[in-house]
C-alpha cells in the first residue's frame, strides 16, 4: 500500500509524495467494490496515486453479506471469495469497530482525508402503518435476520414461540425470514450460524408459516434461486392455493418479456398442479408447511391481552396493468407471529443531508448535496444509502461505478486534507481509546471461527465449517490478539 509521507497539504494529491486519500463507510459489498474500482480505474493505471481506507461500526467486514443474507444462501460464500480477495490485496485498509459519528466525525474524516464515501446501506425495516403492529409478535423481517445471522448489537434471545406464523412481503428478504422460520433448526448446522440461534430454532413449535403478497405471481420481487431454494427444505411442505393465481395484461406481457418472470410463473404453476387434487390437504405429510398467498393486501394484525392473536387482509385483483386493488372481501388467518418484511430503510448519518421520505442521503448521482442544494466538496455515497434498498448485491457494482467516476472527475477541485499521514488516523483512535480491529485482526477471527466449527463437528451430528461469533467484545478481543473464555 502506498503510504503518504508528509502531511503538507500543498502537494497535489495522487502522487507518491502524496497519494489521494480516500475513507470508505461501510465495508459490505458496495464500499468494497467502490474501493476496489478506484484502485483498478483508468486514472490509477495512469499513474494516479491513491491510499484507501475502508471503515466499519463492526469488528468485522463484509456488511450485508456477513448480517443481513440468509446463512444458507447459496451465493453467500461465493460473494465472501470475492470481497475477501479484494481486502486481502494489502492496497486497502479496513479499520473495524469505529464508529461513524461516534468514534469519527465527518469534521475527522475531512481533516484526514481528500474524499469521503459513505456506503452504510439499510439496516431497519420500513414501515407497516397498519393497526396492531405494536402488539407483542409483531416483528420487523430485517430484526430477525440480524438475531438469526449473529449481529453483535441486537439481544441474543429472540421469541420462537408461535405455531402459525404470517411474513408479510413477496422479496428476497421475505423468503429468507419464511425459510429460516419453517426450516428445522438440525438442516441449518451445516451453515455458520451461532449456537444460540441454533438452540432458539431447535425448540420452535412452529407447524405453519405463511407468505403473503399483495399482488400477483407475476408481480413477485423475489429471484428464481430464492424461490427455488423454498423446495429444498426438508419435512417442510409448500402449499398454494388456485384462487390466488390471477393474471392480467400487464402479467401476460411481464410472462412473454422477461425470462427471470416467465420462470418464477413456470415454477409457482408447476408446484400448484403437482399438489394433490384434494385442495383441503394438498401436502405430503411433513411436519412443517409453507403456505404461499397472493392477492392480500394486510389491514390489521389483531390481538388479545396485548398479544398477536391473527392478521386479517383485504382480498385484492390485478387491475390490467399490473397493480392491485381493494377488492372489498376481507379474510382472518389465526396466526401467534406477524414478521414485516416489506423492505428495508436507510438510517440518517450524522452531519449529512438525509432524505427522510426514501431513506438515503441527499445526493445526486452519488454526489452529496448539501442544505443549500449543492453539491458538498469532497463527499460522496454509493449502495442502498445513495438509492435506496432496491435490488441485488450484483447491482451494487454499476451504482459503485457511477459514483467513484465521479470521484475522480472531481479530483482537483477536492478540498486537500490538513493531516494527510496514515499514521494519524490510528493515533487519532488510539487517543480516542477506540479498540478498532484490522484486516489482519479479522483474518484471526476467522480462522478462529473456523476452528469452533472443527470443534463443533467433533461432537455434533454433521461437519461444520464455521460457528459465528456474536459478543462484541469476544470478536474485538481475538481480532486484537487477546485470549477469550468459554
Amino acid at each position: 500500500m502506498s503510504t503518504a509521507v508528509s502531511s503538507n497539504s500543498s502537494v497535489a494529491p495522487g502522487t507518491q509524495d502524496r497519494p489521494l486519500r480516500i475513507a470508505v463507510v461501510g465495508s459490505g459489498p458496495a464500499g468494497v467494490y467502490a474501493a476496489d474500482m478506484i484502485t483498478k480505474s483508468a486514472e490509477v493505471r495512469d499513474g494516479l496515486v491513491v491510499s484507501i481506507d475502508l471503515f466499519d461500526r463492526y469488528p468485522a467486514p463484509y456488511g450485508l453479506i456477513r448480517y443481513g443474507v440468509a446463512p444458507d444462501h447459496p451465493r453467500i460464500k461465493g460473494i465472501v471469495n470475492a470481497l475477501y480477495k479484494v481486502l486481502d490485496r494489502g492496497d486497502i485498509r479496513f479499520f473495524g469497530n469505529v464508529e461513524y459519528g461516534t468514534d469519527l466525525s465527518l469534521e475527522d474524516l475531512q481533516k484526514h482525508y481528500d474524499a469521503v464515501i459513505f456506503a452504510t446501506g439499510a439496516i431497519k425495516d420500513a414501515d407497516l402503518n397498519i393497526p396492531g403492529v405494536e402488539l407483542d409478535g409483531s416483528y420487523g423481517g430485517a430484526d430477525f435476520v440480524s438475531w438469526y445471522d449473529g449481529h453483535p448489537d441486537v439481544s441474543r434471545e429472540w421469541p420462537l414461540n408461535a405455531k402459525e406464523i404470517a411474513v408479510i412481503g413477496n422479496g428476497n428478504v421475505a423468503l429468507d425470514v419464511a425459510r429460516v422460520l419453517s426450516k428445522h433448526a438440525d438442516d441449518l448446522l451445516v451453515t455458520e450460524i451461532p449456537e444460540n440461534v441454533y438452540a432458539g430454532l431447535k425448540e420452535s413449535p412452529v407447524t405453519d408459516v405463511h407468505i403473503f403478497g399483495r399482488r400477483g405471481p407475476a408481480q413477485v420481487k423475489f429471484t428464481p434461486m430464492e424461490l427455488r431454494e423454498l423446495s429444498h427444505s426438508k419435512d417442510v411442505d409448500i402449499v398454494l392455493y388456485e384462487e390466488d393465481f390471477d393474471f392480467d395484461e400487464a402479467s401476460d406481457v411481464a410472462v412473454k418479456s422477461n425470462n427471470q418472470v416467465k420462470t418464477m410463473v413456470n415454477t409457482l404453476t408447476n408446484w400448484l398442479v403437482e399438489q394433490e387434487d384434494d385442495a383441503a390437504d394438498p401436502t405430503t405429510g411433513a411436519s412443517r408447511r409453507l403456505h404461499l398467498h397472493f392477492l392480500h393486501n394486510p389491514v390489521e394484525i389483531t390481538g388479545q391481552d396485548g398479544k398477536v392473536t391473527g392478521i386479517k387482509f383485504e382480498r385484492t385483483e390485478l387491475d390490467g396493468t399490473g397493480n392491485a386493488r381493494g377488492t372489498g372481501e376481507f379474510i382472518d388467518y389465526p396466526v401467534q407471529a406477524v414478521y414485516r418484511s416489506i423492505g428495508y430503510f436507510g438510517s440518517a448519518l450524522p452531519d449529512v443531508e438525509f432524505d427522510h421520505k426514501r431513506g438515503v442521503v441527499t445526493n445526486e448521482a452519488g454526489r452529496v448535496i448539501g442544505t443549500d442544494g449543492t453539491h458538498v466538496p469532497g463527499v460522496y455515497a454509493t449502495g442502498w444509502i445513495k438509492r435506496g434498498p432496491v435490488g441485488l448485491i450484483g447491482h451494487t457494482k454499476g451504482d459503485a461505478l457511477e459514483t467513484i467516476t465521479h470521484l475522480l472527475a472531481d479530483r482537483e477541485e477536492l478540498p486537500l486534507a490538513a493531516v494527510a499521514t496514515p499514521e494519524a488516523v490510528t493515533e487519532l483512535l488510539d487517543s480516542r481509546g477506540v479498540e478498532f480491529t484490522t484486516w489482519e485482526g479479522w483474518l484471526e477471527l476467522d480462522a478462529h471461527e473456523k476452528a469452533l466449527g472443527a470443534a463443533a463437528s467433533e461432537t455434533g451430528p454433521v461437519q461444520r465449517e464455521r460457528v459465528k461469533v456474536v459478543p462484541r467484545e469476544d470478536m474485538v478481543s481475538v481480532s486484537r490478539g487477546a485470549s477469550v473464555v468459554g
